[in-house]
């Protein structure tokens, strides 16, 4: 009955309980004093309180009170009659009261267990999403237990460690497989876990060792430390970046051997010189000392005279955004240290340039820390990149603010004296950007320096 009143509306209860007190009070006036029928009012009372407020009710059970003790006359003390009208007004309100506390509580426990039922719903969907993401990702996902012991692992960690088709990774020790995961289970790393990444060597069911990149991080559970790690396979990429480092070295170094044959042929040139002067002058030309040096001479220039440059590389076209990101990364953190600052004033859409991607953010990275080094005595320390096209042609300009070039006519000469290192930087980049059909030169500036790197549009 009570649910019936809870979903009526306010209007019908509020008549249903007036028609019900007319009623009680024309029963009750008809009894007269013969007997009490006071005791109905609570049906009333009880309709009016699941849809009033605590005062409303109140007030209502001061109506029936009073029809009470209009009905219950005469009685011979006035005293009798205040103290009945008062307990059944008490009476009255505490019954109402109960009901609304009652009609409260039920609403709060529905309200509780839709709310329950709400969070169960979506824990179910997050746990389903959770599932799905690590069944459908590439990489191994794996939680482990204080004892090195695999809890729970995806399709790929079992792709990854090599376990048979028909087995899993779950219950196995993962110290065979990534000893650095069960090494961990022994660090205290106190109430706030261990969150880090490392990259180790791990092997497979198959005794295969490969390069694994993992990150792993630990929680407490009832029954000790455990570990959550995230792995994947960098052996590809570890390959990939040595042959790539290699062909650069390579490539560097037969630059370099280049710079110093031409030096060396510069020298054997100028011995040649001076020694005809000297067969001429003091005619010396049966003097077999001197005929040697002139023989060793040769053969030393002979020597220098070497194809060292190699082939040339295999350009294709590469995003110039791509490479200019990725120089970004790299030199940022070092400008913000020096509280310097870069500019890039990059065109939409960016190029597209016939290159080697390595090859040239190895130049773009030699031109920003020479201007790096140039800046850092100057009070403001400033680097501008801007790109532009041309003519099938994209340059980029490197300014900077630093003091500027003395002397601009040695600039891609090797082995400069006094500068850093060898003196081949510049010289190399030249190098390099050339062997790509591009161009590297620099333009004189009132204030710091600018050097442009011109390279083919793709």
């Amino acid at each position: 009955m009570i649910g019936f009143f809870l979903k009526a509306d306010k209007a019908q209860v509020l008549s249903l309980a007036a028609v019900a007190i007319v009623l009680i009070a024309l029963a009750d006036w008809a009894v007269g004093t013969r007997a009490s029928l006071g005791l109905l009012y609570i049906i009333p009372i009880m309709m009016g309180a699941t849809v009033l407020l605590p005062w409303q009710t109140a007030l209502l059970a001061i109506a029936c009170s009073a029809l009470r003790a209009f009905f219950d006359l005469p009685y011979p003390q006035t005293l009798e009659l205040l103290l009945r009208f008062v307990f059944a007004f008490l009476a009255y309100t505490g019954l109402g009261l109960f009901v609304t506390a009652l009609i409260r509580n039920r609403e709060l426990a529905v309200k509780h267990l839709a709310d329950v039922r709400r969070e169960q719903s979506l824990r179910r969907e997050a746990e389903e999403q959770l599932n799905l993401l690590a069944e459908s990702s590439p990489a191994a996902i794996l939680t482990i237990d204080a004892r090195g012991t695999v809890l729970a692992a995806n399709r790929a960690a079992d792709n990854l460690f090599s376990i048979p088709q028909d087995e899993t990774l779950r219950g196995r020790g993962i110290g065979v497989y990534l000893p650095v995961l069960a090494d961990a289970l022994q660090y205290q790393s106190g109430p706030q876990g261990l969150r880090t990444a490392a990259q180790c060597q791990g092997r497979r069911e198959n005794d295969e060792l490969f390069l694994a990149h993992t990150w792993f991080s630990s929680y407490n559970a009832a029954d000790g430390p455990r570990l959550a790690a995230i792995v994947v396979d960098s052996s590809e990429e570890m390959r990939d970046r040595e042959e790539q480092g290699l062909q650069q070295l390579m490539k560097g170094n037969r630059i370099a051997a280049a710079a110093v044959s031409h030096e060396v042929r510069n020298l054997c040139s100028a011995i040649s010189l001076v020694c005809t002067n000297l067969t001429e002058k003091h005619r010396l030309a049966a003097d077999e000392d001197l005929q040697a040096l002139i023989n060793l001479v040769g053969g030393l220039e002979r020597i220098a005279s070497s194809d060292l440059h190699g082939r040339a590389p295999d350009v294709e076209p590469i995003s110039l955004q791509e490479v200019l990101d990725d120089l970004r990364i790299v030199i940022e953190p070092d400008w913000r240290e020096v509280n310097g600052s870069i500019s890039w004033d990059l065109p939409l859409p960016m190029p597209v340039v016939l290159a080697e991607r390595h090859g040239l953010l190895q130049a773009f990275l030699n031109l920003t820390q020479n201007s790096h080094r140039a800046v850092q005595d100057r009070p403001v320390r400033e680097l501008s990149i801007s790109v532009s096209v041309e003519d099938q042609t994209a340059s980029i300009r490197f300014r900077d603010s630093g003091p500027g070039i003395t002397s601009p006519e040695h600039l891609f000469e090797p082995f400069q004296p006094g500068s850093d290192g060898t003196g081949l930087g510049l010289y190399v980049s030249r190098a390099v950007v050339r062997s790509y059909g591009g161009e590297l030169r620099y333009e004189p500036q009132s204030v710091g320096s600018c050097f442009t790197v011109e390279v083919q549009t793709a």
